[in-house]
C-alpha cells in the first residue's frame, strides 16, 4: 500500500515539475515579447520564480497562480524591475516599472 502511494506522490510531483517548466517557459516568452514591444532590455533573458498561490480564473476554476520577476533595462545602463503573473498556462498579467520615455 505504501508503494502504491509513494508512487502516486512521486508522479503527482513529476507533473507539477513539468507544468512549471512549461509556465516559466511561457513567462520568459511574455517577457520578451513585452520588452520588445515597449522597446526596453530584457536582462539575463529570464525571469526568476517569486511566488505560487491558487487563484480563481474568469470562469470560477481554481488554477495555480505563479509569479515570476524580472529585470529590463531602459537606457543599458540601469536595472529597473518587472513581474509576470502566470494563471495556470496563460499570461494574467504583466507589470514594468515605470521609466521615462526617451
Amino acid at each position: 500500500m505504501w508503494d502504491v502511494a509513494a508512487l502516486l506522490a512521486l508522479a503527482i510531483g513529476a507533473l507539477f515539475w513539468v507544468d512549471s517548466l512549461r509556465a516559466r517557459e511561457r513567462a520568459v516568452a511574455a517577457g520578451r515579447a513585452a520588452c520588445r514591444r515597449y522597446g526596453v532590455q530584457l536582462l539575463d533573458d529570464t525571469v526568476a520564480f517569486a511566488q505560487l498561490r491558487f487563484a480563481r480564473d474568469d470562469d470560477g476554476r481554481l488554477k495555480l497562480r505563479r509569479t515570476y520577476a524580472f529585470e529590463f533595462s531602459d537606457t543599458g545602463n540601469n536595472r529597473r524591475r518587472g513581474a509576470i503573473v502566470m494563471l495556470g498556462g496563460v499570461l494574467a498579467d504583466l507589470q514594468l516599472e515605470p521609466y521615462p520615455l526617451q
